[in-house]
Formats: C-alpha cells, structure tokens, sequence
C-alpha cells in the first residue's frame, strides 16, 4: 500500500467514524495542512459542509449551528495561528455546553519546534477549555492504527453530547504529500454503536426532594437557559406539580407558548420587581428551585442571597454546578426529564396566597411596561417594537451587554412561538453575528434575527464572509449608541474623568458601507414608527441589516423612569393591602 492509500484510508476512517456516531455538519476553514481532512469531508455525501475563511468567525459559525440543532458540529482548520483563533469560540462552547468537534491538522512531529512555519505547540492548546483533547498517530500502515482513530474519534463525539455537553479536540498530524484519493463510500465501521446514559437522580435524591416540597409553604423556581435540547414539557408539568411562582428567564424560552393553565405561575417581570425593598421583603422565600444557567437578573441572584432561604436546590448536569451565590443547600446532579413526572406530591402545605401575591404584582409591573412605547422612543422602545411586529415562529439571536437585558426586561408571557438565543456561557461580545449566521443556517424552517449592539457588530464584521459560500437568512438590528452603552448604567458613568476614553467608546462609524461590501440590504431608523415599518418590509430580504440610531444618555434616563414607574405601582399596591 503506497503513501496516498495509506492517508485516504485514514482520512476516511475518521470521517466514517463521525458520520456513525451522528454528525451532520462540519465548518472549513481553508489551509494546507489541513487538506486530506478538508478533501474528505468535500466528498462525503453524508456531511453537509459550511464554509468560512476567517477561523475565529468560522468557530463561532459552527457554535451557533451546534445550538441549533444541539447536535456536535466539526469544526476543521489548519495547523498554526488558524487553530489558535478557535479559542474564543471554544470558550463560550465550554461554559455555554455546546458540542463541538475540533480537529486541527497539525505539522508531523520532526518539523515542530524546529522553526517550521505556521508550526506553533498544538497537543493540549485549549487546556481545560474542552471536555477532552487528544493526539492522533502520523497516518501509517500499522494494522493497529486505523482501529485506534476509528474508537478515538467516536469517544470524543461521546464525550462532546454527554452532558453536559462541550467541545472536545483531536490534534491530527499529516506529513506531505497531501493529495488523497476520493471514495465514493465511506468505509464500513467496524465500532457498531455507543449507547450513553440517560442522567436522572437516584432515588434517594427524588425522595429527598420530594419531602423538601410537601413541607414547604413559600417556595419559588428559578428557570434559567437550559441544556440543548431539553424537553420543557416536563418542566410544565412539575410546575404544575408543585404551584409555585416560576421566575422564568428570556433565555429558557418558556416566556413563550406559556399553557394557559400555568399562566397564574409564569412571572416575567422579577427583575424590576427586585428593585422593590418591601416587595423583597414580602415574598422571602422558604425554599428555592433552580434549573439551568444563572439568570441574565443581577438582582433576582441578589435576593437569593439576601433571602438566605433554608433551602435552595440547584438541579444541574453537571457536578461542578453553578452557583455564584455560594448560597446552595441541595445539588441534584439531573437534567430536567421524565423523572419530574414521577414527584407525586402526597400533601402540600405551599400556601396559594404566596403565588397570588407574585402574580398580582407582575401582572401590575407588566401593565407598566406594555406602555412605556406609548411615551419612549429609546433602546427599550425599539426592542419592545421588535418584539411586537415580528412574525410568527421567529427566532431572536441576543448579544450581551444591553440587547440581552432589554429583552429580558420587555419580553413579558406570550402564547407567541418567539424564541430567544444568546452567547451566555462567557458573556462576551465577540463572535456573536457568526453564532447568528450559523445558528441561522441551523433552524432554517424559522425566521432568525439577530439584536446586537454597535460595539458588539464591530467585533466580528468578518462574519459575513460565510454568505459568499453558502446561503444565509438573517436580519441583523445594530443597536448604534456610538459606544458602550452597557457602562453607564455601571458606577463608572459617575466618574467623568476619562469615561468617554476608557468606557463609552466612541467610534463615530455607522454601517451602510458594511452591508455594501457583503450585498446586504440595509435601512436605517432613528424612531420606532421608522423601525416598524422597516420591519413590515423585512419579508422577502435573505439578508439585511437595520441600523437603528438611538442615544446613551436617553436610553439611561427612559430606563430609569420605567424602573420608577414600576416602583411607584407596587409601592401604592402595598399601601393598599
């Protein structure tokens, strides 16, 4: 067997071993090195291929399609600098348990530390950033190589959906030449089938669990982003359970198509809500439930904290729960599933009188913000539009900073199918129109638009090079403050001295020359009537950007005089009691 057949065998090993153990999608970025990788998943009749030339975009590209679908995604690149500028992306896939696969083709072993270019240490890049990292054998005709890259790869798709789910890295080796010869089948897998195990809590826990409920009178459920995937039903259905209020985050997507019959449960506006001193003090809760991420709400983990209740139960799948707060009592090592169903409650001595309290005051806070575009025309307002005139089964992707928080504050309970996403694991702002396009491409039977702000935008102004290889749908909403318009709600704002320098930012760009440069239709709206209409419009575009011109110090002074209004509602609602 000569070199070629040796290096196509084994190239084909690997992506048959992908493709068994479930992969659809892979993301390519171009390089030489990573040829005989690239040449076999162009070949693949099995693989759906995506491109993008800039790896830092293309990284976060495939993270958005990951979340999409919540299924691995292969990203592949070349050796040197290129896998380094995977790292960001890498980041955010491990604290956000998204699975990805990275394969970086790599140098062969004698041309590494020697000087060779594009050559930099590649075994173990990403440390303790992905779940799990190996090197791969120079392709051979050792009758135990194949088998070893065959197992080896199907072990890292394993890892990468097992939750919780993230990236896992396989560094792989080619000496030159590069050229593979192209199979029209893939190679029979000898591995026939993984079966990984469902996580549910041992009896033990549910019994515990279960006796923690019966005897709690004030109890209240935080839910938070969930794990890719998950089955809200359940989630439902315990909650019908227990009734209790639920402190339902933008990002766990249960804001939306709320069952009519949990509608007395559902509360949206507890963010506001918290900024009340005798609201806080009237709801203290006995015990606390949650599920997934940290909410987007500071103060809803604040009251946590200040509440200090007997019992707070973090239900996560994975062992290094998360909890900021240091306050947890309970950790239920579980995704949320089918064995919340079998929590019969015998008795209960939650008490109706505590989630009618919660209900009253969101219903009364709610009714001050289904007005606040009567008289705002700020960020607020025009999120608030969007959220309204956006068609049905409409998918939303957030950035961080600002964009996420007025969606968390303005999107209240709708039997709506609108549906938020976000780049919550790290909370940067980088990458987040790449995760946009590729979780686009992802969810392609809905609507997706991405709400970003100016300084976010850009960050990664490269990600548009993805539509010149394949076809993207999205509507991208710059939020242009000319600045970081995070900072000055923060104590920074108070300090004059060098603010605009270090924290508003300023850059005076605006992005029509953007949307020119990548054929994208562009409009732009300084009031929310301009907005709407442009909206309205919006039905036939693939791609179109809306620059949406609004400023820092309005949307500050708007914001606060919402928070007083809601403040002013509840305070003559607790006078009243």
């Amino acid at each position: 067997m000569n070199e070629r057949e040796i290096l196509s065998n084994y190239v084909y090993q690997i992506v048959s071993a992908l493709v068994a153990s479930g992969v659809e999608k892979v993301v390519i970025s171009p390089g030489s090195r990573s040829t005989p990788l690239a040449y076999a998943f162009a070949s693949t009749k099995e693989l759906e291929m995506h491109r993008q030339v800039d790896e830092r975009a293309a990284a976060f590209y495939a993270l958005g399609l990951a979340k999409a679908t919540a299924k691995p995604v292969v990203l592949l690149c070349t050796s040197g600098t290129a896998a380094a500028n995977y790292y960001p992306a890498i980041v955010e896939a491990k604290y956000a348990r998204v699975p990805l696969i990275i394969l970086t083709a790599d140098r062969p072993h004698e041309l590494r530390e020697v000087g060779a270019p594009q050559t930099i240490n590649q075994v173990r890049l990403y440390g303790e950033n992905v779940k799990w990292s190996a090197e791969f054998p120079i392709p051979d005709n050792a009758p135990q190589t194949l088998p070893f890259i065959e197992r080896h790869t199907v072990r890292a798709v394993n890892i990468a959906i097992t939750a919780p789910f993230g990236p896992v890295h396989l560094n792989i080796p080619f000496r030159e030449p590069l050229i593979i010869d192209f199979k029209e089948e893939l190679p029979k897998s000898s591995y026939v089938k993984s079966y990984t195990n469902e996580l549910t809590p041992s009896k033990q826990a549910i019994t515990e669990f279960t006796h923690i409920l019966e005897r709690t009178t004030n109890g209240m459920i935080i839910i938070g982003e969930l794990p890719l995937g998950t089955d809200t039903n359940h989630l439902w259905n315990f909650i019908r359970e227990v009734k209790w209020p639920v402190m339902i985050e933008s990002l766990s997507n249960l804001r939306a198509e709320v069952p009519e019959d949990c509608q007395v449960y559902a509360i949206s506006t507890y963010d506001a809500l918290m900024k009340n001193e005798r609201f806080k003090q009237n709801v203290r809760p006995q015990t606390v439930i949650r599920f997934g991420a940290q909410p987007v709400s500071k103060f809803l983990m604040q009251f946590i904290v200040q509440a200090n209740p007997q019992n707070y139960i973090i239900i996560d799948e994975d062992p290094m729960y998360r909890d900021s707060t240091h306050m947890s009592t309970h950790f239920i090592h579980a995704l949320p599933g089918e064995w919340l169903g079998e929590i019969g409650l015998q008795h209960s001595e939650a008490e109706i009188e505590y989630v009618q309290f919660w209900k009253m005051a969101d219903l009364l806070a709610s009714d001050v913000i289904e007005k606040y575009s009567d008289y705002a025309d700020d960020e607020g307002a025009m999120v608030q539009s969007l959220l309204a005139n956006i068609e049905e089964e409409a998918d939303i992707f957030v950035s961080s900073s600002m964009p996420i928080r007025d969606i968390d504050t303005f999107l209240l309970s709708t039997n709506r199918s609108v549906q938020i996403f976000a780049n919550r694991g790290a909370n940067g702002i980088d990458g987040v129109t790449s995760t946009a396009l590729g979780f686009s491409n992802g969810r392609k039977m809905r609507k997706t638009y991405l709400l970003i702000g100016d300084l976010a935008f850009l960050h990664d102004t490269n990600a548009f090079i993805a539509s010149r290889y394949q076809n993207c749908d999205l509507t991208v909403i710059v939020m242009n403050n000319d600045g970081g318009g995070i900072f000055s709600y923060l104590p920074q704002s108070k300090v004059e001295a060098h603010y605009e320098d270090l924290f508003g930012t300023p850059t005076e760009l605006t992005f029509e020359q953007v949307a020119s440069m990548y054929n994208m239709e562009y409009e732009k709206a300084n009031t929310k009537a301009e907005l709407i209409n442009t909206l309205a419009t919006n039905k036939q575009a693939s791609l179109k950007l809306i620059e949406v011109f609004t400023d820092r110090e309005e949307n500050v002074k708007q914001h606060r005089l919402l928070w007083t209004r809601i403040n002013e509602v509840i305070e003559q609602w607790l006078d009243s009691l």
